[in-house]
């Protein structure tokens, strides 16, 4: 089984206003509320691929029941624990020229409940795939990542770690199966930016030295490099289309990188459909759907 992991999932309320104003009032043009959280969304388009997948994390309040409402009307597993106090958060997106985000606290979470969590990880069985996505709310251990991965067995159970530069390097002792950052977290954990091919390359194969297994960068409209973990390097350009919101593009890929993967056991296959899934979500408003991804990858 795959699980998927966020904490602080969210609904996101997006906006679009014309001739945007501040200390007056403003009507918007369009608006959508979606489920939202990098592990929920992976979940999501795992869940349009037909892959079989649970969504694990902490829920509260009517927002909370609105995450879980959404994601089971949209045909996904869940098995949240659901906090006695608080709200799951609304984080709003206001759209015009730029974009402006505004991102709720979300509910705290007490030892008992990461307790109670870290009992839903003795579930896990050899074969299964854990993905850790996103931040970790500051009511919770900063080393929350870190505590899951000492009691699995990292050899047995592929681990797919897509959060941020910190937390993701001090994974890599654990010797996760797949790390996805993007060009702009890769060279903050390197401390310059990465423009040439081969330098990225080098990066990559030092965080394999540090630890991971294989590597996924994703560089939005330049595509992605995959380094693996026998030597190999696989790249491709995105392909051709027109951005239309690159939120939920990277949990596309990742979403899509697993699809492609267990189809043959293959890296090359996860890398293609990985990199057509994140198009495909970059080019359209929300998620794409399994429909959206195949039309891509057959194109490219």
């Amino acid at each position: 089984m795959i699980y998927t992991v966020t904490f602080n999932p969210s609904l996101d309320y997006t906006m679009r206003i014309k001739n945007f104003q501040t200390g007056a009032l403003n009507r918007t043009n369009y608006e959508e509320i979606r489920v939202g959280g990098k592990g929920v969304n992976v979940s999501i388009v795992l869940t349009s691929l037909g892959v079989p997948n649970v969504a694990l994390g902490f829920i509260a309040g009517f927002t909370g029941d609105q995450i879980e409402t959404g994601m089971k009307q949209l045909g996904c597993e869940t098995n949240f624990i659901r906090l006695p106090n608080g709200f799951s958060r609304i984080n709003v997106k206001l759209q015009e020229e730029q974009e402006t985000e505004m991102n709720g606290m979300g509910p705290a979470v007490s030892s008992d409940d990461c307790e109670q969590f870290m009992m839903r990880m003795k579930m896990l069985r050899p074969g299964d795939i854990l993905v850790l996505s996103g931040s970790i709310p500051t009511s919770m251990p900063q080393d929350m990542y870190e505590k899951i991965l000492d009691i699995i067995d990292t050899d047995q159970i592929r681990v797919i770690v897509d959060t941020s530069s910190n937390l993701l390097r001090r994974t890599l002792a654990y010797r996760p199966f797949l790390i996805k950052p993007n060009l702009s977290e890769l060279g903050e954990m390197f401390g310059r930016s990465l423009v040439e091919y081969d330098d990225i390359v080098g990066c990559a194969r030092h965080l394999q030295e540090e630890g991971a297994r294989n590597v996924l960068v994703s560089m939005g409209s330049a595509g992605a490099i995959l380094v693996t973990q026998d030597g190999q390097v696989f790249s491709a350009p995105a392909p051709s289309g027109n951005l239309v919101d690159s939120i939920g593009a990277g949990d596309s890929m990742v979403a899509g990188f697993i699809a492609g993967y267990l189809e043959r056991n293959s890296m090359v296959d996860g890398f293609a459909k990985g990199l057509a899934a994140g198009s495909a979500t970059a080019y359209k408003q929300g998620l794409a759907t399994g429909e959206e991804i195949t039309a891509i990858a057959q194109r490219a």
